[in-house]
Order: structure tokens, then sequence, then C-alpha cells
């Protein structure tokens, strides 16, 4: 039995179909079937928290280190190097291979028996325009795996994955466009789907066109924290001499796996030397709050929030600033949602318009909706408006893809032994 893992940028999943044939979801964290992909070092007491609960151990202000996004550094000469863990230096890859092992850990805990093979989940790109560091990022990802304990490890599209799960509730032929977006990562495929097929193990013919931009949710969040949040630290502020702070220093506390290096040494000294650019020293004095204080996993958690609520409701979102200064807020209106995301969402939707192209059609008979950030308003309208008059399908967000890669997986384990 192969078990199908949806290793996300922000949340994973597993599934495995059993040896009845039925699926199952697997429960990674209590009854929830998706795992957020964090990790907490507790610089306290040296434990590791995973998920959740490492999320929630840091926001509580135990002293640590957080990781998360560390799906977005296959693939760059970062993967391999070494940074400080409560006193230890660790790669990231050994990362990487922490979270795979306690992933297999929980699943067989749930299960009730060991699993030694995994169907590993890979974007269309990991990296993109760049063949060579694409190819790294998933022998880099089976490496993780193999360490992780699985003995076999093997890959397919996500997106293809969502329409192989998809493909289990169609009662008459169609032709889908997967829309799978995900944390880091946008990926798109055109699938012939009909009943009856999910136990053909070769399913090339109906695959007619894949695409993908390396462009997701931890994007979104980073756009909207530059939008709202970094203003109120400086970012655009004009100084004395007619020019605007540097902003690199903003970019990196906006991006979640990046934000730690703004707290080196190094990069604090910069910051500091920062106040002779500010007319508004004010502004300066919030940022060093936020850098000192190490606040900037909040700072874009609260973002992350906000643009959850604000697209859930359809209404205004708060951000409580108060790691800044006592009082301070930040409001998010589905309309600045939309304008932040503007030109984001539209290389999203060009993107799957390419696809469609490729395939050499115009317009799909469904689009599939799936992905942690699929969810999100803008951009289920921003497809509402490309594909008008065609069925719009949501999926699982979080386990459809794994579940389409625990199909696959038992689809090619019977192959082999049918052979």
């Amino acid at each position: 039995m192969m078990l199908g893992i949806d290793f996300g940028t922000s949340n994973s999943a597993a599934a495995l179909v059993g040896a009845d044939g039925d699926l199952v979801h697997i429960p990674l964290e209590g009854a929830n079937l998706s795992l957020p992909t964090a990790l907490f070092f507790s610089s306290e007491d040296g434990r590791v928290d995973y998920g959740a609960a490492a999320l929630r151990a840091y926001l509580s202000g135990e002293e640590g280190r957080l990781m998360r996004s560390i799906k977005s550094l296959l693939g760059s000469a970062l993967m391999d190097e070494q940074t400080l863990v409560n006193g230890r230096l660790t790669s990231l890859f050994e990362i990487v291979v922490m979270f795979l092992r306690e992933l297999k850990t929980r699943s067989e805990a749930v299960l009730g028996h060991p699993v030694h093979a995994a169907m590993l989940g890979r974007p269309v790109h990991f990296v993109d325009d760049d063949p060579v560091r694409d190819a790294l990022a998933q022998t880099t990802l089976a490496r993780a795996a193999h360490g992780a304990g699985f003995e076999t490890v093997d890959f397919q599209l996500e997106p293809i994955a969502a329409a192989f799960d998809f493909e289990r509730r169609v009662r008459t032929e169609t032709t889908v466009l997967v829309v799978d977006i995900g944390g880091g990562t946008s990926d798109f495929t055109v699938v012939r789907v009909r009943p009856g097929q999910s136990a053909e193990a070769d399913r090339a013919q109906d695959i007619l066109a894949t695409t993908g931009v390396h462009l997701g949710g931890t994007d979104f969040d980073q756009l909207l924290n530059l939008r709202h949040v970094m203003p109120l630290l400086g970012l655009g502020h004009i100084g004395p001499a007619g020019r605007e702070v540097p902003s690199p220093v903003f970019f990196n506390l906006s991006t979640w796996h990046l934000i730690h290096q703004s707290y080196s040494r190094k990069s604090l000294h910069h910051a500091s030397e920062l106040w002779t650019s500010y007319t508004d020293r004010a502004l300066h004095t919030r940022l060093m709050r936020v850098l000192q204080a190490r606040e900037g996993h909040r700072l874009l958690a609260e973002v992350e929030a906000a643009k959850i609520a604000c697209s859930n409701a359809g209404d205004a979102a708060a951000m409580n600033l108060d790691c800044i200064e006592r009082g301070l807020t930040a409001l998010l209106t589905p309309e600045g949602l939309g304008e932040g995301l503007q030109a984001q969402l539209t290389q999203i939707v060009d993107c799957a318009r390419d696809c469609l192209r490729a395939a050499g059609l115009r317009s799909p008979d469904v689009v599939y909706l799936t992905g942690g950030s699929s969810a999100l308003a803008p951009l289920a309208a921003a497809f509402q408006h490309a594909f008008p008059g065609t069925q719009t399908v949501k999926g699982d967000r979080f386990g459809s893809v794994a579940a389409g890669l625990a199909t696959h997986g038992a689809r090619q384990a019977l192959s082999l032994v049918c052979a």
C-alpha cells in the first residue's frame, strides 16, 4: 500500500487506499485531516512541536524557532545550508526529513500498521523556468522521504492527482480544468475523466495539458502584508533626502521562509542604521520593535487570518497590531483584498488559459477548484469571469490531492501485481 502525501507549502495531508479498496483520509492532528506545514523548536525545553501546535507555541510567546513554508526552499542552495536550532547546527534538508517522518508516524498510528511506500505530490513547477533546479527539488524531496523511512517513493503532479479524485464522482465523460491553488504554487491540468476509468493504470492519453506558476497563498500573504502593514513600519516612507526607505527588510519580514533572516545580528545592525532614512522616526521605532521582539511571524499570521476572514465573510477584517504599538490596527476590506491581489490573480488565470490553449480548447466542461487557497473569494470570482457559463465545482481544499495520490498509488501497485 502506498501512502498518498500532499506535502504542501502551508498545509500537508495524507490518504491511503486500504486492502479493501476503501479510501481513508488520515486525521493528522486530532480530527483534522490536514496538518500545517510548520515546526517549532522550543528553546525552553528542547521539544519539537508540529502543525497547529507549533504555531500556538510560537504565538504564545514561548522562546524558540518557528519554521514555515519549508517546501519553498526545495531546489535552492538554502536547502543544504546549516541553521542554528536550539544551539545545534541543522540543515533545512534535515528539517524537511523531520516533518515527513512525523507525518509518517502519525499516519501509521491511525492506520495501525507500518507504511513503507509513498506517492508524493509535486507541483507542475517547483521552480519556474529552471529545469535543473526543478529536477533538483524533486530529487531532494525524494531523498527526504527516504530519509524519513519510506523505502519506495514515487511522484505524481498535484493537479493530476486532484483530477483523479474528482473522477470518482463523475457520471459522464467530462473535460475538466483542475485549478489547484496551494500555498506556494498554482497548478493546472486539463484532463478527460469518465466513470470506471479510475482502475486504469495508464491515463496518459486522457491528460491533455498541464501548466503551473510559482505563485500561491503565501505570496498573497506577502503582498497584503506589504500593502497594509509594512507601511506602518516605513515601507514607502520618504526620508529627508527625498528617497524611500530601503525596502529589503520589509520584503524579508513579509516572506514566511525569510522572516528569521531579519533577526540576525547583521540584519538588526543594518536596520538600526536606517534611522537616517526616516523623516518620521516613530516609524523606525516601530520597525526596530518588531525586529527586536521577533514579531514578524505574528504580523504575517494576522494578515493571513484577516485574508481568510475577509474572504469568508465578505466584510472588512481588522488586523490586531498591538505587538507593534498598543491600539494599532490595520483594516483589510473586500475591495482592498481584490485590488491588492489583482495582478497575481490575472497571472494565475492567464496560466489556466495557457493550459486550455495547449489542450486545444477554449473552455472546459467543468472548472474544479482545489488547494488551500482556492477558497479565496476574488480568485473564484476571477475564474467565473474568465469562464462564464462553465460549471465550477469546489473540491476538498486540503484533501483532494492526497486522495488522488492514494488512488493513483493503489492503481499503480495493482498494475505491478497484475503485470
